[in-house]
């Protein structure tokens, strides 16, 4: 009895992503007119949408890291029973939990040590003014069209009225491999790489809140801190609930900081014009070697998250280079649809390679049409590009006779695309 429950309960989930997936494939081909041959991945791709799979993935580690960031979420500490993890064992047809779900996605993207900028509630009152200054000396200077001389003189000149604030430089980084960010002090710099889901933005904020918590070791003084960051310096200075999580710790820093006696300043220069503290932050962030293992804000992770799935869905479609559109549209990306949907129905059927006249033979059970000229099947390939009893109307339409399909389907179709379609009478064929 328990045999025929188990296997009741297989045919039952099996038909839940059965009817799922159908659902899905139906809606895009009823959205971009593609013919019902078209091949899953060509819809996929075509769409720019992808599968069911790919976006229950990443809703689960969506929703699993937000756990993770709300201390009052009520499986913010949840660690599941080994009674759980026997079950899930000993019946492989029990849908698996959410946790185990979570789990194996995290070792196979290697997730499982990343941690997340808990979020939070913090009362702020726009009334009351932190005394937090932003300074940007060089507001009124376009730098498209200003020397790299005139802003190395306008900062020694702002120098010389603070002359008795002690700089700071900070700077962050991004590149493929990691993140980094840098802080240069008077007498000492200072260099770490943090996890590479962190983006630039907040290698800058991070670059700030460690200088922060340097100079708090130390006796009071008059600091200003340099940041080439305008959107970082702007974001302390507007802080609401949806602001960067590390702005309100740098808020913390900079009011406890201020009741002990120091007097910090912030300031916005221009980067790469040759300012030599700047310059240097840069070369340390960019240089950096050590690693810190700072928690990283659950934004971050989630567009971390559609990247890496996005590369491991465009790996995939790298190996189809059998499929008829691989040939026109080798990265995935979102196509631009035309005003007509007649013309877009057809330029999506073209690039797919499945049309009415070319497939139709698969759903009613007959043999594929061939070229009466050329003895060959008919395929769209064959039509637009290789028949040579259409080599006058391509000439005329195409003014070549050896073109591509990418040439005249690809992201930007050949203006006379559709002419030639009606020169040869395939338009209300497709």
């Amino acid at each position: 009895m328990g045999d025929r429950s188990d296997d009741r309960d297989d045919r039952q989930n099996y038909d839940t992503v059965y009817h799922d997936r159908k659902q899905s494939r139906a809606h895009e081909r009823l959205c971009s007119g593609a013919f019902r041959t078209s091949p899953v991945e060509s819809l996929y791709v075509e769409c720019c949408e992808p599968s069911l799979d790919h976006r229950r993935r990443i809703l689960t580690l969506h929703y699993y890291f937000k756990i993770l960031s709300l201390p009052g979420h009520p499986f913010f500490n949840y660690k599941e029973s080994q009674f759980i993890l026997r079950l899930q064992r000993a019946r492989p047809s029990v849908i698996p939990s959410f946790f185990t779900r979570a789990s194996e996605l995290l070792r196979n993207l290697n997730l499982e040590d990343l941690q997340v900028v808990p979020i939070l509630k913090h009362h702020l009152t726009p009334w009351k003014s932190h005394g937090l200054r932003f300074l940007n000396p060089f507001k009124t200077f376009d730098k498209a069209n200003t020397a790299p001389e005139v802003y190395q003189q306008l900062f020694a000149d702002h120098r010389d009225v603070y002359h008795n604030f002690i700089p700071i430089f900070t700077d962050g980084s991004k590149s493929s491999p990691y993140t980094s960010f840098a802080c240069v002090f008077s007498n000492s710099t200072l260099s770490f790489q943090i996890h590479s889901s962190s983006s630039i933005f907040t290698a800058e904020i991070t670059a700030i809140l460690h200088a922060l918590s340097e100079i708090s070791s130390g006796p009071p003084d008059n600091f200003i801190i340099y940041s080439d960051s305008l959107s970082a310096l702007e974001s302390m200075t507007s802080l609401h609930r949806f602001s960067h999580p590390l702005t309100f710790n740098i808020l913390e820093f900079h009011d406890h900081l201020t009741c002990k006696g120091f007097s910090i300043l912030f300031c916005w220069i221009p980067s790469h014009v040759g300012i030599p503290g700047n310059e240097l932050a840069d070369n340390l962030a960019k240089s950096a070697t050590i690693n810190l293992n700072s928690p990283v804000p659950v934004n971050d992770v989630k567009n971390y998250i559609k990247s890496i799935l996005y590369s491991e869905w465009q790996a995939q479609w790298d190996r189809k280079d059998t499929i008829k559109l691989h040939s026109i549209k080798l990265l995935i990306d979102c196509w631009p649809s035309l005003p007509t949907r007649k013309l877009d129905t057809i330029l999506t059927r073209l690039r797919i390679g499945h049309t009415r006249f070319t497939h139709r033979h698969l759903l009613l059970g007959e043999p594929a049409p061939l070229c009466t000229a050329c003895h060959c099947q008919m395929t769209v390939l064959h039509i637009l590009i290789e028949c040579q009893q259409f080599k006058h109307q391509r000439i005329r339409c195409f003014h070549s006779s050896s073109i591509t399909l990418k040439d005249i389907l690809h992201k930007d179709p050949h203006p006379q695309l559709f002419t030639f379609l009606r020169m040869i009478g395939f338009y209300s064929l497709i």
